[in-house]
């Protein structure tokens, strides 16, 4: 498995400097509220750091809604000055006892894929796909 440690892009926030005025858009999960919570406290906070601007936050019931509702914010905000240059979208999906997982990621991937293939801004994939609810915090600084 790839580890943060081993990229050099991740730690450093100059490689980021080209973002200085881009505007961002968060589409984010309900479900799993403490990662998420800190997924997007990290976007905001390297948001600030590239002087970045999130222009629009949408909460969706779960993973599996998470294109929809990239969609939905790309057509509500498409025409407006401020319209998201990438959209980030949010989510952790935990294996349980049933192939519900396996329904969930596969439709949330393909989903964000055929955005970025249909969309004329890119769609950041931002879920974690976990066996356990077990997080281990890691420091970026």
């Amino acid at each position: 498995m790839a580890q943060s440690t081993h990229s050099s892009t991740l730690l450093n926030l100059d490689t980021l400097k080209d973002l200085a005025q881009a505007r961002i858009a968060l589409v984010y999960t309900e479900w799993n509220e403490a990662m998420i919570g800190e997924m997007k406290a990290g976007c905001e906070r390297v948001a600030t750091q590239t002087k970045a601007t999130i222009v629009a936050q949408l909460m969706v019931p779960g993973c599996f809604e998470l294109p929809f509702g990239c969609r939905m914010l790309w057509q509500n905000l498409k025409e407006k000055e401020n319209f998201p240059e990438a959209i980030i979208a949010i989510g952790a999906v935990i294996r349980g006892g049933t192939p519900h997982f396996d329904y969930v990621c596969k439709a949330a991937t393909e989903g964000i894929l055929q955005l970025n293939l249909t969309l004329p801004v890119p769609v950041i994939f931002g879920v974690l796909t976990l066996d356990t609810g077990a997080l281990r915090r890691h420091s970026w600084s």
